[in-house]
């Protein structure tokens, strides 16, 4: 027996193509189920939270990495301005003139050996100064030194300059500005190396640390140099201690002990 051809279609299956509807008109396709608009809503809310969570995420990597870097670079800083620190100590060099190493209880003067020099060539001798000096950005562990001096009198000049400079003065005689080719010459010049909130200094003399400013221990003080200056005696030690600002990733206290490398065993 033939089907009708109004007959309407099974149920469950598809209409054929072109087939009309028992009501006379064409069949209907179903549609095909899209999301609806609360679904779109909550997508779009799940995302964006999953990418505000990213960012976060990778902000708080940058911050940290920032963090360790400026941490590292303020421990390079450190470790080469203590390291400076002690060269220059361990190149202190007797004149006769001045006191090899004093301080003034804000600055500390030094006279030291050219690092350039060898046991063939001398270029003469350096006075170097440590001081906290105050800065826009805070206070600064600064260090100067004079160009190589070979006279009395350059060494008296350049002396009284590092006091000058450790007072926050320039002396008359100072150059305005510093080029490459002046520090070749042996001008003057001075760098700033770490932020500090203060710092204090002993000497070791005889048994106990103390004041670098007390008598006592320093039988030798009132003794003239050659140019009639009169100056303590070299300490056996000097103990630096720094209170570090912070403002480099670095914070608290630091404390280095130098020992004289001539000190006889037992004294």
């Amino acid at each position: 027996m033939n089907q009708c051809p109004h007959a309407p279609p099974l149920r469950g299956s598809l209409p054929p193509e072109g087939a009309v509807s028992p009501w006379g008109g064409p069949a209907a396709k179903p549609r095909a189920r899209g999301f609806t608009l609360i679904e779109l809503l909550v997508a779009i809310a799940v995302m964006a939270m999953l990418a505000l969570l990213s960012w976060r995420s990778i902000d708080g990597m940058a911050r940290t990495q920032t963090i360790t870097q400026e941490r590292s670079d303020g421990l390079l800083r450190l470790q080469s301005a203590v390291g400076q620190w002690i060269a220059d100590l361990d190149a202190m060099m007797d004149t006769g003139e001045v006191a090899p190493v004093d301080f003034n209880g804000q600055t500390l003067r030094i006279t030291r050996r050219d690092s350039a020099e060898s046991g063939l060539d001398s270029r003469g001798i350096r006075v170097v100064a440590w001081a906290l000096l105050p800065t826009a950005a805070g206070g600064q562990w600064t260090r100067w030194q004079s160009g190589p001096l070979l006279q009395r009198d350059e060494l008296a000049r350049a002396w009284q300059r590092a006091a000058d400079w450790g007072r926050g003065a320039r002396p008359a005689s100072a150059p305005t500005s510093v080029d490459a080719g002046a520090l070749a010459q042996g001008a003057d010049s001075s760098l700033a190396l770490i932020a500090i909130d203060q710092w204090q200094i002993f000497y070791h003399r005889g048994e106990t640390w103390g004041n670098p400013l007390s008598s006592v221990g320093n039988e030798g003080a009132g003794e003239s140099g050659t140019g009639g200056a009169n100056f303590t005696s070299m300490p056996n030690g000097v103990r630096l201690q720094l209170t570090l600002s912070g403002k480099q990733g670095l914070v608290g206290n630091l404390s280095r002990d130098w020992v004289r490398p001539t000190l006889e065993a037992g004294r």
